[in-house]
């Protein structure tokens, strides 16, 4: 049996994670010196009104190895392959953790990649992985697509407030209160291993509107799903839907809400799409 194991910020709920049948381990989330397991200890709704009071932004921990070895060993020892997919190895050092772990217990028959994203994008990536292998797609190939569709993962997504962004450090007090004034909203991509400030717009719908007009230049994969994000604002996931539902027409949807990680940084209010681009 194919064993497909994640991390906590593929932001997929518990009862997709048990319709899928997927692993997760919980990273920590800190609030000064109190602590929780993401989606174990502390939930989205928790997590986003305990963010509201801060003056100091929370932090996030690896997965250890060790955890991820007991694990492992488990699979293995019943004659399982693993397919290890977590959160981007420039963001944290689960990724590694994870490589340490599958080293010393079978690197042949443990897949681990770097993912290169996070979030719902990589949920989106756990959820095409799980498709392939309910399809009975055998363990090379899967690994091989899995391969290839990394490069082509993008997620685009509009910010509503630029509180987070400043307290983190991302960009100044005085771009904040300006950005603030003329309801500016920030527009990030998670590529190649990192977020990044894209673009900026005024308003969430001219803002969409910018994400759509970067994906006529990188049209999406529809013979592969689409999945849509928010972080604690449903409202602003369904109009982002909605918007885009003629650019993802066919496609199959998975919609998700962002946790801490991507969380800790926009804050409340953003939304936004990922996809798989069509390969060049």
């Amino acid at each position: 049996m194919i064993r497909i194991i994640t991390d906590s910020t593929c932001d997929l709920s518990r009862e997709r994670v048990a319709a899928l049948g997927v692993d997760v381990l919980p990273l920590s989330v800190y609030f000064g010196e109190e602590a929780f397991f993401d989606g174990v200890d502390i939930t989205n709704e928790e997590f986003y009104d305990r963010l509201s009071r801060v003056t100091t932004l929370p932090t996030t921990s690896q997965v250890a190895p060790d955890k991820f070895e007991r694990l492992f060993r488990q699979y293995i020892d019943q004659g399982d392959q693993i397919i290890g997919l977590f959160l981007s190895g420039e963001m944290s050092g689960t990724w590694q953790s994870a490589c340490i772990a599958r080293d010393q217990v079978s690197p042949e028959h443990i897949f681990i990649p770097d993912t290169r994203t996070v979030t719902f994008a990589l949920g989106l990536l756990v959820e095409t992985a799980c498709i392939f292998r309910d399809e009975g797609m055998a363990f090379p190939a899967l690994c091989e697509t899995i391969t290839g569709l990394i490069p082509r993962t993008l997620l685009l997504a509009a910010v509503d407030t630029l509180k987070y962004l400043k307290m983190g450090g991302r960009i100044s007090a005085a771009t904040a209160l300006v950005g603030g004034v003329l309801g500016i909203s920030p527009i990030i991509s998670v590529e190649n291993g990192i977020v990044n400030s894209v673009g900026k717009a005024r308003g969430r719908k001219l803002a969409f509107q910018w994400i759509a007009t970067r994906m006529e230049t990188e049209k999406p994969d529809l013979s592969l799903p689409v999945s849509f994000g928010h972080t604690n604002c449903l409202a602003a996931r369904e109009e982002c839907m909605e918007f885009f539902k003629a650019y993802v027409a066919g496609a199959r949807i998975f919609p998700s809400d962002i946790g801490s990680v991507v969380g800790t940084h926009v804050g409340p209010g953003a939304a936004g799409i990922a996809y798989f681009r069509l390969p060049s």
